[in-house]
């Protein structure tokens, strides 16, 4: 078991406060490794840094704009004189926007391209050189099914998904040969805030997942832990350019014949 073992290592998990980027984090200490995480503001930070303490991990956080190269490039400089260089990348921040197509405005449309494709991009850009330096590194991409599928009103983030998808399968093609594996983690639908309204007992959404999910469940954070040890560990040396998607059979699933 010691392929799993992330003792030693050092992990950044952007926007790292809570939901799966926290869940991600906390397995990856557990795991042995040492959390570095970001957010937007102080607050989402200090919640993010008490909520680590009280489950006893001593996690280091920073405030800064993942779509903002100058800030990225200055904290990433940062963390590798003060914690050291960063062995994982998990770009897990990121926005979704529910908008039919023909209600989105261009600059809403560039703002979900911006969070969730630029900046995982920005991100590996900038830990990149410190991981071909030593000839070894992890970058885990947080795709989603939408870089598989499409619905009706999330067509930015879909947009950014797919696109992420093959950003993905590219910097893994390009950085292979500095030892460098760069996969992703596709979610399927997750228990989080941000679906909680939607996971009302009797919301037609809720209903809907559960009929198109073979566990007929809502996946839970926990359940995107392994996958993550497994993709930031030596386990997965030659994993490389891969989305392993963690959606309880969705994408291998037609549906069930109407009763």
């Amino acid at each position: 078991m010691n392929t799993f073992s992330l003792k030693g290592k050092i992990a950044l998990i952007t926007g790292a406060s809570y939901g799966i980027g926290y869940a991600i984090a906390k397995g990856l200490a557990g795991a042995g490794a040492t959390i570095v995480f970001n957010d937007l503001n102080q607050e989402l930070v200090d919640k993010g840094i008490a909520a680590y303490k009280a489950d006893g991990i001593t996690a280091h956080g920073y405030v800064f704009d993942v779509t903002n190269e100058d800030q990225v490039n200055e904290h990433i400089a940062k963390i590798s004189k003060e914690v050291g260089v960063i062995d994982i990348l998990v770009n897990n921040a990121g926005i979704i926007r529910r908008t039919p197509a023909t209600e989105m405005s261009a600059a809403e449309f560039r703002l979900v391209i911006d969070i969730d494709l630029n900046g995982p991009f920005i991100m590996s850009k900038a830990v990149a050189p410190g991981m071909i330096a030593k000839n070894s590194g992890k970058i885990i991409n947080i795709c989603s099914m939408m870089s598989e599928l499409g619905r009706e009103t999330v067509s930015a983030y879909a947009a950014a998904k797919g696109g992420l998808k093959m950003l993905t399968k590219n910097l893994a093609c390009e950085w292979a040969e500095h030892g460098i594996q760069v996969n992703g983690i596709g979610p399927g639908y997750i228990e989080t805030p941000q679906t909680a309204p939607l996971r009302e007992p009797g919301h037609p959404f809720d209903q809907f997942i559960k009929s198109r999910t073979p566990a007929a469940r809502w996946g839970k954070t926990d359940d995107l832990v392994g996958p993550a040890i497994f993709l930031a560990s030596e386990a997965s040396n030659f994993v490389n350019g891969h989305v392993l998607y963690v959606d309880g059979g969705i994408l291998a699933y037609l549906g069930r014949l109407p009763k």
